[in-house]
């Protein structure tokens, strides 16, 4: 490809940009380069206040794309980010001003594939685990292979189940939701959270446990698309999260519920347990799930089973 200047792309982008909407006076955009399979690009005008002036279509943003995809295809030194500036001309028929500059963010760089975080976070996840029972070592396999950017279902690199025995009780969770995301900058432990289930392990057979860990990473996958469910049940205690096929009759409902374990030694610090109970239809009958969640018949149902 040709080389492709800064001032060529200025000289591409005032045509687009001097169709500013009425009372604009200035306008500033920000785009990223492709990182991790995604770019961004975001902005737009300002007023003379500096509150944002509603535009009728977003093609200033599809020009500024174009614009930084052709500069980093020809730039000579690496950058990732892309800040446009315009400013309304003083008198009619005089030239707006644009400025574009170019610059190397580090903190806007996605995590790679193999960056050490994730198996910090794995470690720590262990380690919790392990103060708790032992860990079953043949069971923790993927469920799910993960993109070229490390990402499964879960957003990083883990979507597993681990399987952890005590006496008398058996435990699986989710081991996974609380790895940091691949694919990006944010300091964010996931969807700061994990799963987890108990069982009397004297009424589960092998079939069993595979069946109920096959469905935890079901409930993971949901708790990962919801992105906020450890918020709202922090709010409410307990929520009636997701309703069961009759292959778990006469289980019908999932509740998700507060516990008081936090796992810690995460990269971005700790984060809350939620306990997952698969409850009968029969349990909440005759309460109000009007509200938020279901929440009131949540946190009667567990009640009833003495889970606090």
């Amino acid at each position: 490809m040709a080389a492709y200047s800064i001032d060529e792309a200025i000289r591409e982008l005032a045509p687009a940009l001097g169709k500013a909407p009425a009372g604009a006076v200035s306008g500033e955009w920000t785009a990223t380069t492709m990182q991790a399979g995604h770019s961004s690009r975001t902005g737009g005008y300002l007023d003379a206040e500096g509150n944002h002036v509603p535009e009728d279509s977003r093609h200033p943003l599809d020009i500024i794309a174009d614009v930084a995809e052709k500069l980093d295809a020809s730039a000579l030194q690496r950058f990732n980010k892309v800040v446009i500036r315009w400013k309304k001309p003083k008198f009619p028929f005089m030239q707006a001003k644009i400025t574009l500059e170019t610059s190397y963010d580090q903190t806007i760089m996605p995590r790679d594939p193999d960056d050490p975080i994730y198996e910090t976070a794995a470690a720590a996840r262990r380690a919790f685990w392990q103060s708790r029972g032992t860990l079953q070592e043949d069971f923790a396999v993927e469920r799910g292979m993960a993109n070229i950017h490390a990402q499964t279902k879960w957003f990083g690199p883990h979507r597993r189940i681990l399987a952890i025995h005590a006496p008398g009780r058996l435990t699986l969770a989710t081991d996974g939701l609380s790895t940091p995301w691949a694919g990006i900058s944010e300091p964010e432990n996931g969807v700061e959270c994990e799963l987890f289930m108990e069982f009397d392990a004297a009424r589960l057979d092998t079939a069993g446990i595979e069946n109920w860990a096959n469905l935890l990473i079901n409930i993971g996958d949901l708790v990962a698309d919801g992105h906020c469910v450890a918020r709202d049940v922090e709010k409410h205690g307990a929520i009636l999260f997701c309703r069961l096929t009759e292959d778990y009759l006469p289980m019908s409902r999932i509740v998700l519920s507060r516990d008081a374990g936090r796992i810690d030694g995460l990269p971005f610090g700790s984060v809350p347990l939620i306990r997952a109970t698969p409850i009968a239809e029969a349990e909440i009958e005759g309460q109000d799930l009007s509200d938020d969640w279901g929440a009131a018949a949540a946190r009667h149902a567990l009640a009833k089973r003495g889970i606090r």
